[in-house]
């Protein structure tokens, strides 16, 4: 089971990075309406982004991933006009999935936290009540139950 979850990663990834590789190619063929395409340069950038956080994930570097995850999910967001509209949606619903799924995946690599210990107990000691959290009364305050 273990094999399945940290090889889906490189697969989606590599699917997605070809995806966008011939989104900003173009693809080639002669078509009626072209479909949309991002501008080359985002499409290169985006895609060495999505595989490098494959190779980190492949290495076991699952924190690692999610940083650069989350890289990935703010230059989306920061280049979401340059994106032609029918492309938006698709691409960051995607790069969102990665980054929660990184993050997940890095959230079930770290070691579990020990429980925090208990709180200490308070013991008192028996006397007549000096010390025990009783401040001094100043005299000739204006808090002494006056009129006033």
């Amino acid at each position: 089971m273990q094999v399945c979850r940290t090889r889906w990663p490189a697969v989606w990834l590599s699917a997605c990075s070809a995806c966008l590789a011939l989104a900003g190619c173009g693809g080639g063929g002669h078509r009626v309406a072209p479909p949309p395409k991002l501008p080359r340069a985002l499409a290169q950038s985006l895609a060495a982004a999505s595989d490098q956080v494959a190779m980190q994930l492949a290495a076991g570097d699952a924190c690692g991933a999610a940083a650069t995850a989350g890289g990935l999910q703010q230059r989306t967001i920061a280049s979401i006009g340059r994106v032609p509209s029918q492309l938006q949606e698709p691409l960051q619903s995607a790069v969102n999935d990665l980054a929660a799924r990184a993050s997940a995946d890095c959230m079930a690599a770290r070691p579990a936290q020990p429980p925090a210990p208990p709180p200490p107990t308070i013991t008192e000691k028996h006397g007549k009540g000096h010390g025990k959290g009783h401040e001094k009364k100043k005299h000739g305050g204006g808090d002494e139950g006056g009129d006033g």
